[in-house]
This record gives structure tokens, sequence and C-alpha cells, in this order.
């Protein structure tokens, strides 16, 4: 099977990872891809956002399937176009992206499906804003309409912040706070079955103790200890399957990484959001941990035979992943910061930890940082705590200057803190 994976993220380079080890996979190709992507696919550029381009590169690849990874050529159309050219696509249809494109879009879907979510409102001029925030009080959550690669929500006491936040974009949702822990859950589903993955949960927040601005994911773990064992089975019943069969019955079927990002509440679990692809940092812990080869199930999906698809079968081993990013990120990142210590990693840590690059480019031999998450340092144990060390050995043998990492990833569920 010929696979060309679509963008250059690191939840990218944890797909074309998973999928090189698929003995299925005689072929992989990622466009644009990154400097670490390359060391597992072959490179090819385009333009992502360029729906005929993906296409015509798919063609000429004679790819049996196109995964597309980010959200933007998503909501672009991009998966549309690989269809229309009659090559199998794992990816939602522009309009089924809709439910990350659009936070207004998703309430509306969770609202006819019945799915339990936060008390809500969509607000266009600044009497609305007002009305909406003096409504539910503080903590304030204030979340841009559209896609703001994970920066695009603030929750905060400040009423002034909250605002200016509000009034800066087209369109918001201002919605009640869900208090309790989070937790991401994706499945794969060809827009009628609904296979669900592992639970994981990331970290936001920049700094330890969940504090700083809202960033795109500082880390992630896997699995859950202290999640309710019947939680796969309630989100399942209550969230995933009647969002994709209300999906279908609009017409607009989802076919793809349906993401559910979850609070558990003392009033019962609860969509905080929706995404329309694998979440980044979660993919990295919930691909380190599936044993079950990766491109049949795609496939699958993508051909609409999910039906066919054998129970999933998983690690028992714990995933950790923690996030490398570059000075002064999430705010603007400083690039062009030459990256060491990488090679020492592969040597010393590799199967236990591994690196995946996110902002990375290459200048001649040197690996140099290109974004504002740089790297991500995923590691797998026996439980947590091995987990998590492994993955903090690794992390200490990179060097960037002026580099930033939270050093609290999973360390209440590993019981440190």
């Amino acid at each position: 099977m010929k696979v060309l994976v679509i963008g250059g993220g690191a939840r990218e380079h944890a797909l074309c990872r998973s999928l090189s080890l698929d003995p299925a996979v005689s072929a992989l190709y990622c466009a644009p891809g990154n400097a670490g992507i390359a060391d597992v696919a072959t490179l090819r550029p385009v333009d992502a956002l360029d729906g005929d381009a993906v296409a015509t590169l798919a063609t000429e690849l004679v790819a049996d399937l196109v995964v597309v990874g980010p959200e933007a050529p998503l909501v672009a159309g991009v998966a549309d176009a690989v269809r229309a050219a009659g090559i199998p696509v794992f990816g939602p249809s522009a309009e089924a992206a809709q439910l990350e494109g659009s936070k207004a879009f998703a309430k509306d879907v969770m609202a006819a499906a019945g799915v339990p979510t936060a008390r809500s409102y969509v607000c266009t001029t600044p009497e609305e804003v007002d009305a909406a925030l003096d409504a539910f009080g503080a903590p304030y959550v204030v979340k841009d309409d559209g896609l703001a690669a994970g920066k695009g929500v603030v929750v905060t006491e400040d009423l002034a912040v909250a605002r200016a936040h509000a009034l800066a974009c087209d369109r918001v949702v201002i919605e009640e706070y869900l208090d309790g822990p989070e937790v991401s859950l994706f499945a794969i589903t060809d827009g009628v079955t609904v296979v669900p993955l592992q639970p994981a949960q990331d970290f936001k927040r920049a700094l330890d103790g969940d504090r700083g601005p809202n960033t795109g994911g500082m880390g992630a773990y896997s699995p859950l200890p202290w999640a309710d064992p019947k939680l796969v089975d309630e989100v399942m019943e209550l969230v995933l399957q009647p969002t994709v069969d209300e999906l279908r019955r609009r017409g607009t079927p989802f076919s793809g990484l349906l993401y559910a990002g979850l609070a558990i509440t003392g009033r019962g679990t609860r969509v905080i959001e929706f995404n329309a692809r694998f979440g980044d940092p979660e993919t990295q812990v919930v691909l380190a941990r599936l044993r079950t080869p990766l491109a049949g199930v795609l496939l699958n999906a993508a051909n609409g035979t999910l039906d066919a698809q054998p129970p999933l079968v998983w690690r028992d081993d714990a995933a950790v992943t923690v996030v490398i990013a570059s000075h002064n990120y999430p705010e603007t990142p400083r690039t062009g910061d030459r990256i060491e210590g990488l090679l020492e990693v592969a040597a010393e840590d590799e199967p236990d930890a591994y690196v995946l690059h996110a902002g990375t480019r290459r200048e001649g031999d040197t690996v140099v940082s290109a974004g504002g998450r740089v790297l991500s340092v995923t590691a797998t144990g026996s439980d947590l705590a091995q987990a998590r060390e492994k993955a903090y050995t690794a992390v200490a043998r990179i060097r960037l200057d002026g580099s930033q990492h939270r050093t609290d990833i999973a360390a209440k569920a590993a019981g440190l803190g």
C-alpha cells in the first residue's frame, strides 16, 4: 500500500512513524513534511491548502490512501479534491470539517443530537458579548468561532481580558465554565461505524501547575488511571455515535478522525469542543500504545468498510509526551535556533523514547527551530512513572537555546505530585 500523509507537524510525524512500522505499507510519502519526518518517509513539496495540488500529487504517486493531518486543509476542502480524483482519503469533507472550523456549527450539531455540552451564546456585536459575559460570570470562557491553531480560546477571571478577546474576533462563542478534569477521546469513523481509541489527557497551559497562557498543547499521557473504566462506552453512547448520526442525517457524513475534548464535571461528562483530525500532542501517546497496524484501519474508514475492522489491540504500556517549545511561545516564538542532542536521544533512548518533529527545518547538516512547538519527546514504560522518567531523560539530552517545557506532565496521574 502506498500512503501519502499531508502536513508537517508532530502529529504527522507520529502518523508517519506508525505507518512506517506497518508491514502493509510499501511506500510512504509526506507533503510537505519536516526535518524529522524525512527519516521515515519520502518528502514531497506541496501547498497543503491547495486541494487540486494535493490530488495531483496523490495521482502522480499512485497513492492507495491519502491521510490529511491538519485542520486547515480539511476545512479548505482538500479531502474533497482527493475524493473527486478517485483516491481513498482519510479525512472529512469541508462541510463535515465545520465541526471544528466553526464552534457555532458544532454547538448546533450537538443541540440537534442531544450531546451534553456547556450552555453558550454566539455573539457578533459588543452588546451581545457584554450580555453573554454578564449572564455566565467568571471564570469567562471565550472562543473564537473559527480556526485559531489551538490558541483561540481564553479562559480568565478578568472581565477586561475576556471582553478584549471577544471583540478581537468576528464571531465568538461565549459559554459557561466547565469544572473538572479534561479528557481527549479520538474515534475513527466512516460516517456510520465508530471505533473509539484510548483516552488521553493533554496540558494546554504553557507553565507548570496549569499556569500561563493557553497553547496548542505542552504534553500528554495515556492511559488515564483515574478515569472511570466505563468512560469510553459512555462517550460513545452519548457523544460520538449521536454526532456521527446527526451529521449523516444532515447529508454531510463525517468520515475520518472525530476528536472529542471532554470535561468530567460534577454533573457528568460534557463536550468542550470537537476537532476533525488527530489532536496534537495526544496523537503521540495514543499511537504509541496502538498495537494494531494503522494503515488498514484508516483505509477501512476511507472506504466505508469500518464495520469489517477487527477490534483494535492495545499495548499495556503507558506513554508520555513532553513538548519542547521555542523561546517566547505561544506569543511570537523565536526561530532559527540550532537544535542539538537529537542523535544522542536516537542512540541512547530508542525504542523506549524518541523525538517527533513539529516546527523544524534543515539548514545543511543542522536542524533548526522553525515554529512555536518545536519537538515532542514521546516515551513508553510499564507505567506512567516509568514512561515520564524516560521522557524527561530524553528531554534533558536536547539542547535548544531559550527553549521551554513543562516539568509536570503526567506527574499527578503517576502519583508524583
